[in-house]
């Protein structure tokens, strides 16, 4: 008997051999039938239901095809195992996303310990993130206002930057007790803008006009010149230095390439202009006086 009539047979139950494994000869005929019918479904759903007789009654009549059928079962279970896997992408595409997400780390990493920096972008470079740490470490033992910095290469679970940053300061510190004197400041390298945030105190102390000067200066002219080192710690210094109540040191040096002019200006047209007279005039003259007259000697001659 082939292999798939072998399968046709038992799935209908109709096979001789595994009735009469399923009962022993000396049972009766209808004892018989019923083993039949209780050994089909087990052995669909576990071939170690099946007594080892009736394998060895089957691999005497047609060699191999115990290894046969348990390949068969392997190869089953292997195509149901990957189309489970594939309906779980198909219900949940999210998930994927979500565990590659690095906005979601850095929120449920909560902050640093010790270095004030979150360089998840990593952007920032070895001498950039010692100086803000001793910058910033100052500051806390000084004055007890303590900045994050973070930086990200991209924004996929919010609108914009402004609003990752005030879900990262409620992620990190819920109570305003915890967030009063904290600030937050985010740089997200491929939308090319930054965000400053805080607790009451610290955007006190800070004020609303370096606030606003850092995120429209700082932040996002060197990020597009992809200055992000110093655009961390450019920013760093005017909130120390706003803080402290020093001088602002400003934002960045704006370089305009100047280029030279091709139109002449008014000074100089009005110096040309005399010059100009004078060469059409003389060579007016030259076009319509030397004809005449020398169409003049022409007819004079006749």
């Amino acid at each position: 008997m082939a292999c798939g009539s072998l399968m046709r047979t038992i799935a209908c139950g109709s096979c001789p051999a595994l009735a009469a494994v399923a009962s022993p000869a000396s049972s009766s005929s209808s004892s018989s039938s019923s083993s039949s019918s209780s050994c089909l479904g087990g052995f669909l759903r576990s071939p170690s239901l099946v007594p080892a007789s009736f394998f060895a009654h089957v691999g005497a009549e047609k060699p191999g095809l115990t290894g046969a059928l348990a390949k068969a079962g392997v190869a089953v279970g292997t195509g149901l195992s990957m189309l489970a896997l594939s309906a779980l992408l198909n219900v949940a595409p999210g998930l994927t996303s979500i565990a590659h997400a690095n906005e979601f780390n850095v929120l449920n990493d909560g902050p640093p310990s010790e270095a004030y920096v979150v360089d998840d972008a990593s952007v920032l470079n070895r001498v950039t993130k010692s100086d803000l740490k001793r910058l910033l470490a100052d500051l806390e033992e000084r004055k007890g206002y303590h900045i994050n910095v973070i930086t990200l290469r991209k924004l996929t679970s919010k609108a914009d930057s402004f609003e990752f940053a005030d879900a990262v300061l409620e992620k990190w510190y819920p109570t305003i007790e915890e967030g009063n004197n904290k600030g937050i400041v985010l740089l997200v390298t491929t939308q090319k803008e930054g965000a400053v945030t805080g607790g009451p105190a610290f955007t006190k102390a800070v004020g609303d006009n370096i606030l606003e000067a850092v995120v429209s200066e700082n932040l996002p002219v060197l990020a597009t010149d992809e200055k992000y080192n110093e655009a961390i710690y450019s920013t760093m210094k005017r909130l120390v230095a706003a803080i402290d109540g020093l001088e602002d040191p400003g934002g960045p040096q704006f370089q305009e390439n100047k280029r030279e002019s091709n139109f002449k200006t008014k000074q100089q047209t009005e110096e040309k202009r005399g010059q100009f007279t004078t060469v059409v005039g003389g060579l007016l003259v030259i076009a319509f006086v030397v004809p005449m007259a020398q169409y003049y000697a022409y007819v004079s001659k006749k």
